[in-house]
């Protein structure tokens, strides 16, 4: 995982939905930022869909600008391809842009592992969280809250240290094209 205080990493990617190229810039927020790595066809992102998407109507209107990368190998998991993260869009009603990172360089950058991942940014664009949504997984009984993520912001927001002992996120694992055999 990238160091606690790590400069979020720039980044220029196409959005599908809106057919538009997004930079950090265009994401940011005047109180913070989260930087989320998803996909459409990981169990643990479609347990978290409809969160994510209330993460977006929770925060955004409080300042913290939102957005989601999909950095998957497209050709081995085609269910990730961008004209079905438009569908995704629609479907959750996601209020932030939803990235595609074709080259999987921002992936790399953020040195994200898995789908979802979640890094989350002070308004000086420093990493403060990098962890997980909640202790819920498709494997588990525990309901999705986004407790942990939830708390990091609330801490953010209130301009309180965010406790640097989190636990990682859980999910699948970035599907990179040199793992395509």
């Amino acid at each position: 995982m990238i160091p606690l205080g790590t400069i979020a990493p720039d980044f220029k990617l196409f959005e599908p939905a809106s057919k538009q190229w997004r930079t950090l810039a265009d994401c940011k927020g005047e109180q913070g930022t989260l930087v989320m790595f998803i996909c459409n066809h990981c169990p643990y992102v479609k347990q978290y869909n409809e969160e994510l998407a209330q993460l977006g109507r929770d925060y955004l209107p409080r300042g913290v600008g939102i957005v989601a990368i999909n950095p998957n190998d497209i050709e081995a998991y085609p269910d990730d391809a961008p004209d079905k993260m438009v569908l995704e869009v629609e479907k959750h009603a996601y209020r932030f842009p939803y990235l595609y990172d074709e080259t999987q360089a921002i992936a790399r950058a953020y040195q994200a592992e898995c789908t979802p991942d979640f890094f989350l940014f002070n308004r000086s664009l420093e990493c403060v969280y990098r962890g997980r949504l909640d202790e819920a997984t498709p494997g588990n009984s525990k309901p999705v809250t986004g407790s942990d993520l939830r708390a990091a912001m609330e801490l953010l927001l209130r301009g309180v240290d965010i406790p640097t002992e989190q636990t990682p996120s859980m999910g699948c694992s970035i599907k990179w094209k040199k793992d395509r055999i």
